[in-house]
């Protein structure tokens, strides 16, 4: 209680106080000029990004058509942005960051017929308040280039006791602006930010927009100390290829155009906006009014839903939009950062625009691509004998679906540093050795595989199993964009290491190394989703006897395990056989993996027609079904075996080739040939045409040449 003596007390709320204790009402003052700077600043400049949008709509006020932008410490370091435009003339640099000095306005009512991304003149003045301004500029009628600091909306001594009268200096024609040490005065707006590499993040979304958008202006952004540019977009790409650049080739593969005009409220728009065969995890908006780029909740929600019929659920759109508004229409002044617009007609305007986008999407859309379609169109179901008759040559695995190219479109002749030097229809370099080594090496026509094909006439099913479904789901989910559209255009170059299985790939000027025993893996799990149930067989003639193919399993793995007196291997055998026989009318409809109730294996399922796995691998694929494969949950069983089947048809590895004048064995001779022939003429096809290349495969392919980075590197010689 002595302590609550202590506190000031106040009287309750609704009583009267005291004449003596009503205090005295605080004097009204103008605040100071620099406090009042500051405050504006710190609503037009927001973080670094919106200084950087105000750079870049003033270089293309100014006419630029090439914008070169440096980052360092995500733009609080340094932000510099270098134009070619018409520049500034020295007399105007004195005022140049004074607030609300501007070329692009004279009168209040400017503001109805405005054409320019800006007209306060606050965006320089704001930065100079709470940053280190440098501009150097040279108009085309200048001699020279002259170059100046600013400080607090006033020009300022490069060093104390120096003129802060703009210096004369070497430069070309445009205006570069340096902003150094972002908010060094503010120190906890600076301290707000929580890595660098987010700001770099906000600021190449910002850039991507504008180089997107602003059609014959080429951008340039990199971060300090790089030597290669994280978005390079040339002046004369197209609105598309400006996508396919700033963002991918299966966003940009899959826009359909669209123009709209309406006299009566005043508008035109035009955009490039996703068809159904592609759904993103968010909607990205591209939003231009009047050439600004702008955010409206209103335009995005309606757009949302009106793709919400044509998407999968959680499914979301990329849209373009570029909406032209009579001037007299819309009130640009409603934001500080300009971030908002305002305009009339909006709820009739945006019902317009995502009606014509209703009617183009339905034109379109009459069919979609998906990833995983069933590969047996006819309704025959292939199983193999043993023959010794040679099979027809036939096609690689055959498709109901391709994905679209990721080439680009345009007769510009390309620079030399992105033509692509191969092509899979020239000579080969073996063609050039002598006959003696080219006996050995792998041609392109597909090798005999010894089966003779027959046809059945069962006909294909249809898998309804919402366990199958969401295996396929998952896998679409797991899709790398980048990494499967690089599988989708590779060219085959050669096998590197075949006991640790290694191929060579180009991707358009890139060089890739590929565990190709990974990739194959996940191709044949993906092949066993998509067949799943409608399997080919090949049959063994004689039938194999189980219980001996486990015992062989068994004996090969008990070689490789240490020791252990008390583990019981000739049980392990009779109780996978035991798991198999209860399991094996499950096994025959879904896998087509059949075995007899005398405990015969009579066949395994085909996946691919023309590739034969190495049956030596067939006791351990046996023997794993057991411990590997979880047969109390429906998915997770569908899962590990397809798992196991895949890894059972994936490519073995061998051993290296033998030295010259050894002799290698004439089985592993036979087989390597092959391997060869099958991987080059089967596999790798087979993944250029059908492969979802999931996040994992990363971990299996490396990029070991650019053609790009090399030009670079000769270019420094």
């Amino acid at each position: 209680m002595a302590s609550s003596s202590l506190i000031p007390s106040s009287p309750p709320r609704g009583t009267k106080r005291k004449v003596d204790q009503i205090e005295a009402p605080r004097r009204i003052r103008a605040l100071h000029e620099d406090v009042v700077n500051k405050i504006a600043a710190g609503e037009i400049i927001v973080a670094p990004v919106h200084a950087l949008k105000e750079l870049i709509e003033n270089a293309v006020d100014a006419g630029s058509t090439s914008l070169e932008i440096l980052v360092k410490d995500g733009g609080l370091k340094l932000l510099q942005i270098t134009d070619n435009g018409c520049g500034i003339n020295k007399d105007d640099m004195a005022i140049l960051c004074e607030r609300f000095t501007t070329s692009k306005l004279k009168a209040f009512e400017d503001l109805t017929s405005i054409g320019t991304y800006g007209f306060r003149g606050e965006a320089l003045a704001s930065i100079s308040h709470i940053a280190h301004l440098t501009v150097t500029t040279k108009t085309a009628d200048s001699s020279c280039a002259w170059k100046a600091q600013y400080a607090g909306g006033k020009l300022a001594p490069a060093k104390p006791g120096q003129s802060a009268d703009p210096k004369a200096c070497a430069g070309r024609q445009g205006t570069q602006i340096t902003v150094e040490d972002l908010f060094y005065n503010v120190p906890t707006r600076r301290r707000a930010f929580r890595s660098a590499s987010e700001e770099y993040a906000k600021i190449a979304d910002q850039v991507g927009r504008y180089a997107v958008h602003c059609k014959g202006v080429a951008f340039q952004c990199k971060k300090h100390g790089d030597a290669g540019a994280g978005i390079a977009v040339p002046a004369t790409a197209t609105v598309r290829d400006r996508i396919r650049i700033v963002h991918n080739s299966a966003i940009a593969n899959e826009l359909v155009e669209f123009e709209l005009s309406n006299a009566q409220y005043g508008f035109k728009t035009m955009g490039l906006v996703s068809n159904a065969n592609y759904s993103g995890k968010r909607t990205a908006l591209l939003l231009f009014i009047n050439h600004r780029s702008v955010e409206s909740s209103t335009i995005k929600r309606a757009v949302e839903h009106t793709y919400s019929t044509f998407l999968p659920k959680g499914g979301k759109p990329f849209v373009y939009l570029s909406l032209e508004i009579d001037p007299a229409r819309v009130d640009v002044n409603v934001h500080p950062t300009k971030r908002e617009v305002n305009f009339l007609n909006e709820d009739e305007i945006i019902e317009l625009i995502c009606g014509d986008i209703r009617t183009r999407l339905g034109k379109v859309d009459t069919s979609r691509t998906f990833m995983t379609q069933s590969l047996l169109g006819g309704g025959k179901t292939p199983s193999i004998s043993k023959a010794t008759t040679m099979p027809e040559e036939s096609d690689t695995t055959p498709m109901t679906s391709k994905r679209p190219s990721t080439a680009k479109g345009g007769k510009q002749k390309p620079y030399e540093n992105n033509l692509i030097r191969t092509d899979a229809k020239s000579r080969k370099i073996t063609a050039m050795l002598p006959q003696a080594q080219r006996a050995s090496s792998p041609s392109r026509e597909p090798a005999s595989d010894g089966m003779e094909y027959e046809y059945t006439d069962k006909e294909s099913t249809i898998c309804r199993l919402t366990t199958v479904k969401d295996l396929r789901a998952s896998v679409r989910e797991d899709m790398h964009n980048e990494l499967t559209n690089i599988f989708a255009d590779h060219t085959f170059v050669g096998i590197v290491d075949e006991r640790k299985r290694i191929a060579a790939m180009q991707g358009g000027v890139r060089l890739f190394l590929v565990d190709y025993g990974m990739v194959a893996a996940e191709y044949f799990y993906q092949l066993g989703l998509t067949d799943f149930g409608n399997f080919g067989t090949f049959r063994f003639s004689p039938s194999l006897d189980l219980s001996e193919l486990l015992a062989i399993g068994v004996a090969q793995t008990k070689a490789l395990e240490p020791d252990d007196p008390k583990f019981d291997w000739d049980e392990v055998a009779a109780t996978v056989h035991a798991q198999l026989m209860s399991r094996r009318e499950m096994m025959a409809e879904y896998f087509a993996l059949e075995i007899s109730e005398q405990g015969e294996l009579l066949a395994l399922p085909l996946i691919m027609k023309g590739y034969m796995p190495s049956l030596g691998k067939l006791p351990n694929f046996l023997l794993r079904l057991g411990p590997h494969v979880d047969w109390t949950d429906e998915k997770g069983c569908f899962q590990s075996l397809l798992r196991e089947l895949a890894s059972f048809y994936v490519p073995e590895s061998l051993p290296p080739v033998p030295a010259k004048g050894e002799v290698e064995d004439e089985e592993i001779a036979k087989r390597r040939d092959e391997l060869r022939q099958a991987i080059e003429n089967r596999l790798f096809p087979a993944f250029k045409a059908r492969l979802v290349a999931t996040k994992p495969l990363l971990k299996g392919t490396i990029e070991v040449a650019n053609l790009k980075g090399l030009y670079r590197v000769f270019e420094r010689c």
